[in-house]
């Protein structure tokens, strides 16, 4: 898969020193996203895709660097999952986005799932000691709205792929996260 490996040497350039709020790499979210999607069986542009992902949003990719290095369906699957960070309002923001991955297609809704599954995963990683356990009234707002997000994914993706495993995987990860005690879910929050 010659895309992908130049998409990983890439992302790990971009998101070089980068850490995730658990502390982890940052890395190793488009690491597991473009894991995700090849055990779904997902071709070398999507795989590359999901490695990329995040470049734009939080990194310093442009697209039309991501097109001239990775191709035009590559760079258009990492533009229809990336936020317009020019909306106000998170839920507004959120909902754009939603809208924005639906009229993408299949493809970048398959890139999607899998960030929507890993991110939904980090809802159990945060450290108990952490800033964030700390403020937990703001840490359970955090992580409703995040929840609230994650369920009207969900929604838009079993519209179009219900079939999928991605998907399918989406619905365990939220009804684990959703059933989790609520001691427990102030300090798994923001992320």
């Amino acid at each position: 898969m010659p895309r992908t490996k130049a998409a990983l040497a890439f992302a790990e350039e971009q998101h070089a020193g980068q850490q995730r709020k658990d502390g982890a790499p940052f890395i190793e979210h488009p690491i597991e996203v473009a894991s995700l999607l090849y055990d779904a069986g997902a071709g070398d542009d999507v795989i590359a895709a999901g490695l990329l992902h995040d470049t734009i949003e939080k990194a310093s990719a442009e697209p039309a660097e991501l097109q001239r290095r990775f191709g035009p369906r590559t760079a258009r699957l990492v533009a229809a999952v990336s936020e317009d960070e020019s909306i106000a309002g998170y839920a507004t923001r959120k909902a754009a986005l939603r809208r924005q991955v639906e009229a993408a297609g299949t493809e970048a809704m398959l890139v999607f799932a899998a960030d929507k599954v890993s991110k939904v995963r980090e809802l159990a990683v945060e450290p108990e000691g952490s800033e964030a356990a700390k403020l937990a009234v703001t840490v359970s707002r955090t992580r409703e709205r995040r929840l609230t997000h994650y369920r009207h994914c969900l929604e838009l993706l079993e519209r179009h792929l219900a079939d999928s495993p991605l998907v399918r995987q989406l619905r365990a990860e939220l009804e684990l996260r959703s059933a989790a005690p609520a001691g427990h879910q102030a300090l798994a929050g923001a992320a």
